[in-house]
């Protein structure tokens, strides 16, 4: 639980994350957060809300926000997944979620350093950040936040750090383990680490690369050895949305779970056209900035409080 200070300073980033985003031209927004469908995804599960459910993300509306003339929205909400519980996932988070039509995940990922950097203008208070606010301390690493920062292949991190293929470990079904395990814990601490280009069987709602199409237009970004965000540049061909749906479905079903394809959704994908949208976990960042150790101390009320 966090103590008056600690309440004031997550106040302090809310109010800054607002400010980039109004002084972008961003429309903040405010969509239901239980929702009769969800975008089915296999490996999270949702809470039921009566016949209903509690959203994960807020993607799926945000997204017909975007069909509908917004070109530029974003949205600070509660999200909800069952069994994320432990140092760095909670089973009700707070997510920043925003969008950007006419761009692709390119220019996403500098929005994304500009962001940060403003925070380290706005925030120089904040225990994180060093002198002048260029450098954020991590245990006892130093990460540099001048841009840019360090873009990395999901297939040369993987030759790097698991001295393994993506190939290889995809025919083996245990990509997620090796990232997480031998992967992940090695990104992002000289600079904020972009890794980049995941197998199109990876990114659900994310656009093909058009010169490699075995690979989607999706990133993460990672600072410390931590996943902050997810974006990609957006899928918008209905068609083969529901194609990748229905893999999904078939996966959920097979797991002894239902679910079921959003069709209002892919009716007003296609008006959607070109955009790029990036998840990111506002506890986790807070938890770096201010030098916590786990989302526990981060947040106003934790579970055993209650």
């Amino acid at each position: 639980m966090l103590s008056v200070q600690g309440l004031q300073q997550r106040s302090r980033l809310l109010q800054a994350i607002r400010s980039f985003f109004y002084g972008r031209d961003y429309i903040e927004v405010d969509t239901p957060i239980r929702l009769p469908v969800l975008i089915p995804e296999s490996n999270i599960l949702p809470f039921a809300s009566e016949d209903w459910f509690l959203q994960t993300s807020p993607e799926l509306c945000m997204k017909r926000l975007l069909a509908r003339g917004c070109e530029r929205i974003f949205q600070i909400c509660h999200c909800f997944r069952k069994e994320e519980q432990g140092r760095l996932h909670q089973c009700e988070f707070i997510m920043l979620e925003w969008y950007h039509t006419g761009w692709s995940y390119l220019e996403l990922m500098e929005e994304c350093e500009l962001f940060v950097c403003s925070l380290a203008k706005t925030l120089p208070t904040f225990q994180g950040f060093g002198e002048n606010g260029t450098t954020l301390l991590i245990d006892d690493a130093v990460v540099d936040l001048t841009p840019p920062w360090e873009y990395l292949s999901v297939t040369e991190a993987f030759e790097r750090y698991a001295q393994r293929s993506v190939e290889d470990v995809l025919a083996k079904d245990c990509f997620d383990e090796v990232l997480v395990a031998e992967v992940e814990p090695m990104l992002g601490w000289r600079k904020p680490t972009f890794l980049y280009d995941y197998p199109t069987v990876l990114g659900s709602l994310a656009r093909k690369k058009p010169a490699a199409p075995h690979l989607a237009e999706r990133f993460e970004l990672y600072i410390g050895g931590i996943e902050l965000a997810n974006g990609f540049s957006e899928l918008a061909d209905a068609r083969e949305q529901r194609q990748r749906f229905e893999s999904e479905i078939r996966t959920i079903h097979a797991n002894g779970r239902e679910g079921r394809v959003p069709e209002q959704f892919l009716i007003d994908l296609p008006q959607m056209g070109e955009c790029a949208g990036i998840a990111l976990g506002v506890e986790r960042l807070f938890m770096l900035l201010s030098r916590r150790d786990s989302l526990l101390e981060s947040v106003p009320f934790d579970r055993a409080s209650l």
